[in-house]
């Protein structure tokens, strides 16, 4: 059975899916298209902590979908801008998972993980499949995959 580890820069997925949209990214369809057929190494949510309970109840229903969700502190700068991104964990875990996994599925439109799409590619010979709004993910991840998936249509609620 083919192997597949998933990696969600949820904070991107987010905002991308909010601003295209005015919707939200329905998780469980993903988890259903991520997996189909697949043995599932690792699944996991990357966001900021805010500590309220309406995040709380969303990272519980990403649990029982069956992602793990690793969590980092909102940082909230002096000059009102923010802090929270986890682009190096994510990169570290999924360059750790690569070697073992078939495929990697990034969802994400940071053009930042063209490198790791590349490296994941060329020197593990791993398929990379990226999720992202076509307009707002970066052309640079989108050419570095092996296949580019939209979220758009079935893979929004509301």
């Amino acid at each position: 059975m083919t192997t597949v580890a998933i990696f969600v820069d949820t904070q991107n997925v987010y905002y991308t899916v909010r601003d295209a949209y005015g919707k939200q990214f329905d998780y469980r369809r993903f988890w259903a298209q991520a997996t189909a057929g697949r043995e599932v190494l690792t699944a996991r949510c990357y966001a900021t902590d805010r500590g309220d309970a309406k995040q709380r109840g969303f990272q519980n229903t990403l649990r029982t979908i069956g992602f793990e969700v690793k969590l980092k502190p909102f940082i909230q700068r002096a000059d009102g801008s923010a802090k929270g991104d986890w682009d190096v964990g994510i990169t570290l875990d999924a360059i750790e998972y690569a070697a073992r996994a078939d495929v990697v599925v990034l969802a994400s439109g940071d053009g930042d993980f063209d490198l790791l799409a590349r490296k994941i590619r060329e020197v593990h010979g791993k398929r990379v499949e990226v999720y992202g709004v076509p307009k707002l993910t970066a052309y640079a991840l989108i050419n570095a995959a092996s296949e580019f998936i939209p979220i758009e249509g079935e893979l929004l609620l509301g």
